[in-house]
């Protein structure tokens, strides 16, 4: 099974609070809901397409307890609320005694080993959705397998990065890339292991 990483983020990198005002407010964080005004159809359908292919959902402590607050309570049709509510979820986290949005597994222990476990499962993809901290140590530990990326065009100036301190390099290669009317950029990335280096020794031998 695939371990895949679903993020919202900003021209400056910023993953925080994309969805409202009072989403995520840690460490003084004041601009959230900077996502909001770039949503449209074409961005729905394509966040739709992207959750049929999902066999569970992986969050991190965080966003999984505010998950669990808030889909349950959605009554309004959507192409997301049914299928959000009855997958699978598994939360890696060492503090979290119980989970309230059925069905919930928690994974304890070593993370790597939990998740690792999840990805020799056979099924299509277990999704990450959110959960920025969780998705950066697993892209760092080279347990994510296919990064999706939802770019806005905005630059929000503050708030948590998706990758702040990765612990070693990763490479991706762009599999599909489009956009919606609104400009937001919809990017799919497959990992290609350690992100390769080299020195620039001029024109000809760049690759064509």
């Amino acid at each position: 099974m695939k371990i895949t990483l679903t993020q919202f983020v900003s021209l400056d990198g910023v993953s925080q609070g994309p969805g409202s005002a009072d989403e995520d407010t840690s460490d003084g964080f004041t601009r959230g809901g900077w996502f909001v005004p770039f949503m449209d159809a074409a961005f729905v359908r394509t966040a739709s397409e992207w959750l049929d292919h999902a066999d569970g959902l992986l969050f991190g402590r965080r966003t999984y307890e505010a998950f669990a607050r808030d889909w349950p309570r959605i009554t309004e049709p959507d192409p997301f609320t049914v299928r959000m509510n009855s997958l699978p979820k598994y939360v890696v986290s060492s503090t979290l005694e119980e989970g309230s949005w059925d069905p919930t597994t928690l994974l304890g222990g070593d993370p790597v080993a939990a998740v690792g476990s999840l990805r020799d499962r056979p099924g299509r993809e277990m999704q990450i959705h959110g959960s920025a901290r969780l998705g950066g140590f697993l892209v760092a530990s080279g347990l994510v397998d296919t990064l999706r990326l939802v770019v806005a065009p905005t630059v929000v100036g503050e708030g948590r990065r998706l990758f702040t301190h990765p612990s070693g390099s990763t490479g991706f290669r762009l599999v599909e890339r489009d956009h919606t009317p609104s400009g937001v950029l919809l990017l799919e990335y497959a990992s290609t292991g350690a992100a390769p280096l080299a020195d620039y020794e001029g024109l000809d031998s760049l690759t064509s």
